[in-house]
């Protein structure tokens, strides 16, 4: 099998840098190879350009993926690294998600001004966010305070709270992790009292459908308890809409051979929480994700469009 050509794409924030190079190295060392040997190329995506709105305002989530999906397709890379939470539900049928990365911590951090908590906040205090779901859950423990759109890379987000334009913001422990700053969190938060985004934490690997090359030569480094967790994850997502649009959480894990399961859709401005909980057989991953969304979907007097 010749690797030495596997080009792999990425976006080009550091974030998304330190993921593809943690990859490299990890797929280098399985293959026996120099890291070296196996180029990165840097794909600015329509997500990277757009700033000035929310995503859910331009397309959503494949805003993040298409300029990855169409070089891929044409053949200029061989798999794209994203971070999972990113994925649009349905993929370009050319398309396939080849696995994921055993999954870093999956909740969220909390960054407040001068070290202020989100409980301490003083009324009418401003959080930025550019998290329906973030936002939703700010407002469901603190409705007083104020939501602003924040975007750009997550050392952009931290300048921003340092230099008093907004009083806190939140982003993914696991992100700050990667790149060593860790030491910005003021807080971390509980997963009971803020549900991550589905996929939050984890490194997902996509490559063009069919291409057994690529699968076997990432076959020693993808997660499959991992895979198992995403599996419910995206099955959640897909059956409300999760585009973006909607304020959804999710959150799975494997144990032993069992998934367990909690899902939750929120009204935006946090006044309505609808939460299912599943646990099954790992290979029911899917079915028990989409049985949570579809328990909610039940319970919602509007449909999906009234939480928006």
């Amino acid at each position: 099998m010749t690797t030495t050509r596997l080009r792999i794409g990425t976006r080009g924030s550091p974030l998304a840098l330190a993921q593809t190079r943690q990859l490299r190295a990890l797929l280098a060392a399985a293959l026996g190879l120099e890291a070296e040997t196996l180029p990165i190329e840097v794909i600015r995506t329509t997500g990277d350009i757009i700033q000035d709105r929310p995503l859910s305002e331009s397309g959503g989530k494949g805003l993040f993926t298409k300029e990855l999906d169409v070089a891929l397709i044409e053949g200029r890379i061989d798999l794209a690294v994203h971070s999972s939470k990113d994925l649009p539900t349905h993929l370009p049928p050319e398309i396939a998600i080849a696995g994921y990365l055993p999954r870093e911590d999956v909740r969220d951090a909390w960054i407040g001004r001068n070290g202020a908590t989100l409980d301490a906040l003083p009324e009418g205090a401003v959080v930025g966010t550019a998290s329906l779901r973030r936002g939703a859950q700010v407002k469901r423990l603190r409705p007083d305070v104020s939501l602003v759109l924040l975007r750009g890379n997550v050392e952009t987000r931290l300048r921003k709270v340092e230099s008093g334009e907004v009083d806190g913001t939140l982003l993914a422990l696991a992100g700050l992790k990667r790149l060593g700053l860790e030491r910005h969190a003021t807080a971390i938060l509980p997963i009971e009292d803020f549900l991550p985004a589905a996929g939050q934490g984890a490194i997902a690997v996509t490559k063009r459908a069919g291409d057994a090359r690529v699968r076997e030569a990432l076959a020693a480094i993808l997660d499959p308890a991992t895979a198992a967790a995403l599996a419910a994850e995206r099955a959640f997502l897909t059956v409300l809409d999760g585009s973006c649009r909607t304020p959804i959480a999710a959150h799975a894990k494997l144990i032993g051979e069992e998934i367990e399961f909690h899902g939750m859709a929120l009204r935006a401005d946090g006044s309505a929480v609808y939460e299912a909980r599943r646990r099954g057989p790992s290979m029911d991953a899917a079915l028990i994700g989409d049985a949570a969304a579809n328990e909610i979907l039940l319970r919602l007097p509007n449909g999906v469009a009234g939480l928006t």
